[in-house]
């Protein structure tokens, strides 16, 4: 293999990791954990996870769906145009530099790109990048049918992973009731990197790499030009726990994209149908955060100080508390023996046993249940209780 054949290779592969998105989002992941440790360390004097799990998280999580993804996309004919996958990347990066990731679902980035390419087309009908031009976008033809369905797959990927991996990164935080309390609320926001591989019609990308992998079909070129796609969700939970809260979110948005897929498909008969499910999933995806935040914010704080007890508001992962199974929530009426109300009686009434300590815990039902652990010297001095104080 000759040296040029090699950096050709290697500048394909760079193609993907030098993609300003990639490394926003990077750097981004570090933020949100870094700004997340220092309010949970504000509020407790301990923080829940290490500040590294997002940025440990952002492709565990979700290369299994990109695989999908990409066979599915792929698999089908699922062609994406060029100019549709440079405003794609564009708008994902600057709706991740707002760092409001409410905004940071994949549909409003496929819509975005979808209808800006409409008006590139009416209005500067004469603009032209690299072998690029406004019209080879047929957006009354396969395209109307193409991006819906891509952007309906994203929906229910974005689905799947609130569903699946959202309610053990709630963090918690204190904030004041109405009454001047102490009462705990849960945030998740989390950001999810799928590397995508899209099917790109015509010889534009082989013009400049000429090794990148590329097929034929009858007289029609094809190129497959993977793209880092970003999910992102943030989310906070007061009057409902987070393990009641996300789930539904994440069935909503899934029935979301399953809707958007399926007038998508239509649109193979209705070509203006495609833009329809653009716009409906653009539309459903914003009102089922709005939805959820303003009902949120109408109830009162599920965690909130009880009468006699100390309320949990957090357990640390791989904690005595952990293994004991308590949950946010829930409240620990005695220790050992001794009836606590507060954290300083809590820690007190650990030290009287530290090697077994017994609890009498008041679940979220209002049942009672009496757990028991051995605990041993390098265990948590505090069960890995973080409690509303």
């Amino acid at each position: 293999m000759s040296e040029k054949t090699m950096f050709d290779i290697v500048e394909a592969v760079a193609l993907f990791f030098l993609n300003p998105l990639f490394i926003a989002v990077l750097f981004t992941a570090v933020g949100v954990g870094y700004f997340r440790v220092k309010k949970e360390r504000r509020s407790f004097k301990v923080r829940l996870l290490p500040g590294l799990t997002e940025l440990k998280r952002l492709l565990a999580e979700s290369w299994p769906y990109a695989l999908v993804l990409s066979v599915l996309i792929s698999g089908a004919g699922l062609l994406a145009d060029p100019g549709w996958l440079v405003l794609f990347s564009a708008s994902a990066l600057i709706a991740l530099l707002t760092f409001y990731y409410k905004v940071t679902s994949p549909i409003y980035f496929a819509s975005a790109a979808f209808f800006a390419l409409y008006f590139i087309e009416k209005y500067m009908a004469n603009f032209s990048f690299r072998g690029w031009t406004p019209g080879q976008a047929d957006l009354l033809g396969d395209l109307a049918v193409t991006i819906p369905v891509i952007a309906g797959l994203f929906l229910i990927v974005e689905g799947l992973l609130i569903r699946r991996h959202t309610i053990r990164y709630a963090s918690p935080s204190l904030m004041h009731t109405n009454r001047g309390l102490r009462a705990a609320a849960f945030k998740t926001k989390r950001l999810w990197l799928l590397p995508v591989v899209f099917l790109v019609p015509g010889d534009m990308i082989s013009a400049f790499l000429p090794y990148w992998p590329q097929f034929t079909f009858g007289e029609s070129a094809f190129s497959f030009v993977p793209v880092p796609v970003i999910i992102g969700f943030s989310q906070v939970a007061r009057s409902l726990y987070p393990d009641v809260l996300f789930p539904k979110i994440g069935r909503a948005i899934v029935w979301t994209g399953g809707i958007v897929v399926i007038v998508g498909l239509a649109a193979l008969w209705l070509p203006i149908l495609g833009w329809v499910a653009l716009l409906l999933g653009v539309v459903c995806r914003a009102a089922i955060s709005i939805t959820a935040s303003v009902r949120d914010r109408q109830g009162g704080f599920a965690v909130a100080p009880r009468p006699a007890g100390v309320v949990i508001a957090g357990v640390v992962p791989g904690s005595p508390g952990e293994k004991m199974g308590l949950l946010p929530g829930e409240y620990i009426r005695a220790v050992n023996g001794l009836q606590v109300s507060n954290e300083k009686e809590l820690y007190d009434a650990i030290q009287l046993n530290a090697a077994h300590c017994r609890l009498q815990v008041i679940d979220r039902n209002g049942e009672v249940r009496l757990m028991q652990q051995v605990i041993y010297r390098h265990d948590h001095h505090r069960l890995g209780l973080l409690v509303v104080r």
